[in-house]
């Protein structure tokens, strides 16, 4: 899923060490996934995107796989974040990443949709992990930076909502071949995707909210 929510605020008692690791882990998420973008628009343009699979695939992969960090950053409690939320996005970026694109990549990998599924991502995790690198290194967030973190979510996570859907679609059919429990799987997938995206949505909604309530007190105190 193309957004979630806030994984990167220490707990108030949190030692420096620990705020130094954070903006650490977030600074390199930022440029992993800047690589990622970057690979799949000069790809795309000069290549195809039939080409981004195997010029950004592999990198992808691996970037993502990173992120298993945060599941357990919420588990023992280094920062403030859901747990269930956190762990139901993460899983869905490697379900997709290693579950349908790796497993199925003659179906999903060459579709257009592969590439814009990698946009949304990548955008939204650039921002995302530069918002937090900075304000653990610096107290502080420029204001576009603020409005592309609270703002963007709303193009980002429907067009990276859809290109999921669309891919785990593309791999029922071969699923089906390989494993037929395996599509049964997939297919319970797209169907809590539903809810789940609808949870994932609306607490990015309460989190602007919040964001922005907290401005205005701010500009008005």
């Amino acid at each position: 899923m193309a957004d979630r929510p806030q994984t990167a605020t220490p707990r108030a008692s949190s030692s420096p060490l620990k705020t130094t690791y954070l903006a650490l882990y977030n600074f390199v998420s930022a440029i992993l996934w800047s690589t990622v973008l970057g690979r799949v628009l000069v790809i795309s343009a000069i290549h195809g995107t039939r080409m981004v699979y195997p010029g950004v695939g592999e990198f992808t992969k691996w970037t993502q796989t990173l992120a298993c960090l945060e599941i357990l950053h919420a588990a023992v409690g280094i920062v403030r974040a859901p747990l269930l939320t956190t762990a139901m996005q993460v899983a869905s970026r490697l379900l997709l990443v290693w579950g349908v694109v790796n497993n199925f990549p003659n179906s999903t990998a060459t579709s257009p949709v592969y590439s814009t599924m990698l946009v949304a991502w990548s955008v939204t995790e650039v921002i995302r992990y530069s918002f937090f690198a900075m304000n653990l290194s610096t107290g502080s967030v420029p204001k576009a930076l603020m409005w592309l973190r609270y703002n963007t979510f709303y193009v980002l996570y429907p067009m990276g909502i859809s290109s999921e859907c669309w891919l785990v679609y593309q791999a029922l059919a071969p699923a089906r071949s390989w494993n037929l429990a395996y599509e049964y799987i997939l297919k319970a997938i797209l169907f809590i995707y539903i809810p789940g995206s609808y949870v994932l949505f609306t607490h990015m909604m309460a989190q602007r909210r919040k964001v922005l309530r907290g401005n205005v007190a701010k500009k008005e105190a």
